[in-house]
């Protein structure tokens, strides 16, 4: 990588571990309202990954009141995530989970991978 990218790049924010899509957690972020800072907490399922070095990214859906579904997207180098916990490790066979979006009630589902 070259003197220039590597001056440029932001550094690695060290708690948030090692995330795959099919995993459900609980991402804790600093929200400014004003004057005030207070964390809030965003607990759902990763439905992406994006790899793009600095503008590395991770998809969170959840679904709301109502059955309404919620995603939002998290910078992972970004300041204001204070910290991620990954509550389980679900069974997935692809990258994306995007067909979540069409789906309530049990069959959005996902089956959870138990470690040997």
């Amino acid at each position: 990588m070259s003197e220039v990218l590597r001056a440029v790049e932001a550094p690695a924010n060290q708690n948030i571990p090692q995330l795959r899509p099919g995993d459900t957690v609980r991402v804790f972020i600093r929200i400014k309202e004003g004057n005030n800072e207070r964390t809030q907490e965003f607990r759902g399922t990763v439905i992406r990954m994006g790899n793009g070095g600095n503008n590395a990214n991770f998809t969170v859906r959840r679904i709301a009141s109502n059955g309404v579904g919620v995603e939002r997207t998290f910078l992972l180098k970004s300041p204001r995530l204070e910290k991620v916990i990954v509550e389980r490790h679900a069974r997935v066979r692809r990258a994306q989970l995007y067909f979540l979006r069409g789906r309530t009630g049990k069959s959005s589902r996902l089956k959870t991978k138990f470690s040997v």
